[in-house]
């Protein structure tokens, strides 16, 4: 990210900002603690395995719509959802959030919302 360093109190990234795009989940965390300040909140999320079947109705109502890539159904599951154009979305669940979160030596808190959303938050020493 191009900010500098400890400009926010509070830095977010939901959904698809850890799983759907080409990233380095544990760079990504590293940025997240980077630019926010000391005290501050990080807050990441994820879909859970349970919400996998809406998720894939939203991401073929985006295919038909031909704003992504045709769904590879034999390649799609287990969290998954692969485009036969490389597109690939996944999740995180609670062991790699506390993975990632321990690879910072910061004690995350994770809840889980309505069945739907996985939340890691962790204050930045």
């Amino acid at each position: 990210m191009g900010f500098r360093d400890r400009a926010f109190h509070l830095t977010i990234c939901i959904q698809n900002g850890i799983c759907a795009f080409a990233v380095d989940q544990q760079q990504l965390f590293r940025e997240a603690m980077r630019v926010t300040q000391s005290g501050g909140l990080v807050m990441f999320s994820s879909y859970t395995p349970q919400f996998s079947e809406h998720r894939l109705e939203w991401f073929e109502i985006q295919s038909a719509h031909r704003l992504m890539g045709e769904i590879d159904y034999q390649a799609t599951g287990n969290g998954t959802i692969v485009c036969k154009d490389g597109f690939r979305a996944t999740t995180a669940d609670r062991s790699s959030f506390e993975k990632l979160a321990a690879s910072l030596e910061v004690t995350p808190r994770i809840t889980e919302v309505d069945g739907s959303s996985l939340f890691c938050e962790f204050v930045v020493p």
